[in-house]
C-alpha cells in the first residue's frame, strides 16, 4: 500500500513476522471506523434525557444523515474510482468529502428539529458539525486522524453520559491509534493530534452544548 497523504511514498508489505499485527490492525481499523463509532454515539445520545431507550430511534435517524448517507456516497465514489478507498486515505480527497458530509448533517439537523426530537440528539450533531468543520480545514494541509478523533470523542462522551464505569473505553483510543500507525495510514503525531482533538474539543463542545441546551 502506498500512502498518499500521511506517510508519503512508503511501500508496506506484510511479511510472515508482521502478518498477525497487520491483521489485528486491519480489524481494529474496520470495526472502529468513524461512521460506525459515531453511529453508536448518536444512538445513545438521548440517554441524558427521559424516555431512553425508547428515544433511540431519533439517534438512529440522526446517524442516517451523519454517517450512512456520507458513507454510501464514499462507497459509490470508490466503486467509480473517484476516491482512493473507503477510509479516504488521500488527504487531498478529504476536504470536499467532509464539506459534503456537513450538508448531509445540516439536513438531518433540520429534520430532527422539525419532528421535535430530543435536544440531546441535536446537541450531539452540533458538536459533530464543529468537529467535522475543523477536520475539513486541517485536512487541507495535514492528515489528522479521523479514526482517532472519533473513538476518543466517543469514549470520553460515553464516560460522561454513563459514569466512571465506562472509563475503560478509553483503552480503545491507543488501540485504534496503534492500528492506524501500523497500517501506515497515519503518523504517530497525526494519531495523537486526532485523539486530543476528539477527546478534548469535540467532547468538550458536546459537554458545553448539553449544559446550555438540554
Amino acid at each position: 500500500m502506498t500512502e498518499q497523504g500521511g506517510v508519503r511514498g512508503r511501500q508496506y508489505t506484510a511479511g510472515p513476522a508482521s502478518a498477525v499485527p497487520h491483521r489485528a490492525a486491519r480489524i481494529l481499523t474496520e470495526v472502529f471506523q468513524p461512521p460506525v463509532v459515531v453511529s453508536v454515539l448518536l444512538l445513545v445520545s438521548p440517554a441524558v434525557e427521559p424516555g431512553f431507550p425508547g428515544t433511540m430511534w431519533f439517534g438512529a435517524l440522526g446517524a442516517f444523515f451523519v454517517c450512512v448517507l456520507p458513507l454510501a456516497y464514499v462507497l459509490v465514489m470508490v466503486r467509480l474510482g473517484r476516491l482512493s478507498d473507503h477510509h479516504v486515505s488521500d488527504r487531498r480527497e478529504r476536504a470536499p468529502l467532509l464539506m459534503l458530509a456537513l450538508v448531509s448533517v445540516g439536513l438531518g439537523l433540520l429534520l430532527l428539529n422539525a419532528i421535535h426530537a430530543p435536544a440531546s440528539v441535536s446537541v450531539m450533531i452540533l458538536a459533530l458539525i464543529g468537529g467535522i468543520t475543523v477536520l475539513a480545514a486541517v485536512s487541507i494541509v495535514w492528515k489528522i486522524s479521523g479514526h482517532a478523533s472519533a473513538i476518543s470523542a466517543a469514549a470520553v462522551i460515553a464516560a460522561l453520559i454513563f459514569g466512571p464505569a465506562w472509563l475503560p473505553l478509553l483503552l480503545l483510543v491507543p488501540a485504534v491509534g496503534w492500528s492506524r500507525v501500523v497500517l501506515r495510514d497515519h503518523t504517530l503525531g497525526q494519531v495523537i493530534a486526532g485523539s486530543l482533538f476528539g477527546g478534548g474539543v469535540i467532547a468538550g463542545l458536546w459537554w458545553g452544548l448539553r449544559s446550555w441546551l438540554v
